[in-house]
């Protein structure tokens, strides 16, 4: 299976292979699958950190998460909190900052091809039930970045790249990759996938619940999404856009917000 960014095409094996490849053990594809290729002793501390402390509650939990988890990143700032149930894959390409706070049963996942990461910036929120993956490509979150519950980030070849001070509501979808679908004498799913490029989510941004951002989008600085709307076209920085496709219905500025709550306050 190959993945395309513009004319470059990108091996990738299929995942039904990954976990069922029989010239390995299943012990090893588990490995391979959870870890890469990391040493014997990496693979019995992500082991050992799992089962005694992934589910672990209440403040002894998160205690012995921190301690335990930390030498599995790349890199954990200090005042980071891990909930319960968190799954990692490829823990040694995910940096996280300073005061990172990640919720219960979410899944950090890096564990794409050469060249995918996952970067959490100081002090950013991921929520309850979240998958955060450098599925493709690289993909870093910006300081102070609020994601919220069951939504869905996956970073195409090309990567995705948001600001700082980004709200996400929940239940949004964002990244991903397309299947090749030129060929009718086979599936689809054996087609290959192709990317349009990166996702760039811009500071300041507000995306309303449930919003789906595509492959190759630009989202201004401070544009707000409204709930639902699937976004296929960059959008310019302070835009308020709604809809499916998502389109402009006007520009934020000072006078109009002022003008608003003039109006809405009875005040002049």
């Amino acid at each position: 299976m190959s993945e395309t960014v513009g004319e470059v095409r990108i091996h990738k094996t299929p995942l039904a292979k990954e976990l069922h490849e029989a010239r390995i053990s299943p012990l090893k594809r588990y490995w391979r699958k959870a870890l890469g290729d990391v040493p014997l002793a990496r693979f019995v501390q992500y082991e050992i950190a799992t089962m005694l402390v992934g589910d672990l509650g209440g403040a002894l939990g998160y205690l012995l998460r921190k301690a335990f988890y930390r030498p599995l990143f790349a890199r954990m700032g200090g005042g980071v909190i891990l909930g319960k149930g968190i799954a990692l894959r490829h823990p040694a390409r995910i940096t996280l900052g300073d005061q990172v706070a990640i919720d219960d049963n979410v899944l950090l996942d890096a564990s794409g091809p050469k060249g995918s990461k996952v970067d959490l910036g100081d002090q950013v929120i991921v929520s309850r039930n979240c998958v955060i993956q450098g599925k493709s490509g690289p993909l870093t979150i910006g300081a102070r970045t609020d994601i919220g519950c069951n939504t869905i980030i996956t970073s195409p070849a090309a990567g995705i790249e948001i600001g700082r001070a980004v709200l996400i509501a929940g239940n949004c979808y964002i990244g991903g990759s397309r299947y090749i679908a030129d060929r009718l004498d086979i599936p689809m799913i054996d087609q290959g996938i192709y990317s349009k490029g990166p996702v760039i989510i811009e500071d300041g941004c507000w995306l309303g619940a449930g919003v789906t951002v595509l492959d190759g989008v630009r989202i201004g600085k401070g544009c707000i999404v409204g709930a639902g709307a699937v976004v296929t076209k960059d959008l310019p920085a302070h835009s308020v856009a709604v809809g499916t496709p998502a389109q402009v219905v006007r520009t934020r500025s000072s006078s109009v917000i002022e003008k608003e709550y003039h109006s809405e306050t009875g005040k002049r």
